[in-house]
């Protein structure tokens, strides 16, 4: 229960309908669903009726963290390519740029360059953004870059006398990588997520599947068996009197028959009484 209740309340890591389901059958007292060893729930009909409204959030619950976890491993999936790519295009950008930064050198008269770049960049012109990205009902954090050309006034007079153009495609091109570092730092960053987030919400399905749902199932199995055996031995009860209550009318209806026997009287026949008409055939009216 703690492990459901600390994995569900994480944040943004669940959607909210999800939540509600998972947690509607995971605050259920597992002692009230055990199998074997545990206390068994009353057999009604009030428990029976609760019992299945949790097995359905659990089954719903279920198949939407199914359909959650089934679209982070697409989008898990599609990450490793666009992954690979970038560590391409990185690794030649980076080759490019320390192959740029020498002929930069070279065009400096072979001076560095490095501490006169470092003494004039005052301000930075790239900054980074971190922005979320819902995917599944889960946030992905993004990298953006933004670039103000405003602020790299001072290093564009630089190499003046001599290289400018070279040191400004050294720039350029020391601009490309770091752009591919950030989209390649964005991409592993969401790759790491979403593995984290594909075990959790694998966990979460493993045991909807083969701990809560079997185990509530087995709960409602057992109370309707209880409920069916109640009903029989009510039947039984009910047959059982009646043939005990007409054993007794009929044993009380023979001892009368006997008593009225022995004292003479009848026995509750009908008996012949007298008509009122003697047989006789009335005389005619005349009016």
């Amino acid at each position: 229960k703690k492990f459901w209740l600390e994995s569900s309340c994480d944040g943004h890591r669940l959607s909210d309908q999800t939540f509600h389901l998972v947690h509607l059958v995971c605050c259920t007292p597992f002692s009230t669903m055990s199998s074997a060893g545990g206390q068994r729930p009353p057999a009604n009909r009030m428990t029976l009726q609760t019992f299945k409204g949790r097995l359905g959030g659990a089954q719903k619950g279920f198949r939407l963290l199914k359909k959650k976890r089934d679209a982070l491993k697409a989008r898990f999936q599609a990450l490793l390519k666009d992954i690979v790519d970038a560590k391409l295009q990185v690794g030649s950008g980076l080759k490019d740029a320390a192959f740029s930064l020498a002929k930069a050198h070279w065009a400096n008269s072979g001076d560095d360059i490095t501490s006169t770049v470092v003494e004039r960049a005052k301000r930075p012109s790239i900054l980074c953004k971190l922005v979320a990205e819902n995917v599944a009902g889960v946030s992905i954090p993004v990298f953006k870059m933004s670039h103000d050309p405003t602020k790299d006034t001072s290093a564009q007079t630089l190499g003046v006398a001599h290289g400018g153009a070279v040191i400004n495609a050294c720039r350029e091109t020391y601009f490309k990588a770091v752009t591919q570092l950030v989209r390649l730092a964005s991409l592993q960053t969401a790759f790491k997520t979403l593995d984290e987030e594909i075990k959790m919400t694998s966990r979460r399905v493993n045991a909807l599947e083969y701990v809560l749902i079997p185990r509530i199932e087995d709960t409602i199995a057992y109370i309707t068996q209880e409920m069916d055996e109640q009903s029989r031995e009510e039947f039984f009860r009910v047959k059982k009197v009646v043939e005990k209550k007409k054993a007794k009318l009929a044993r009380e209806k023979a001892e009368a028959e006997k008593a009225a026997t022995a004292s003479g009287k009848p026995t509750g026949e009908a008996i012949d009484a007298p008509s009122m008409f003697d047989g006789k055939k009335d005389s005619d009216l005349i009016f």
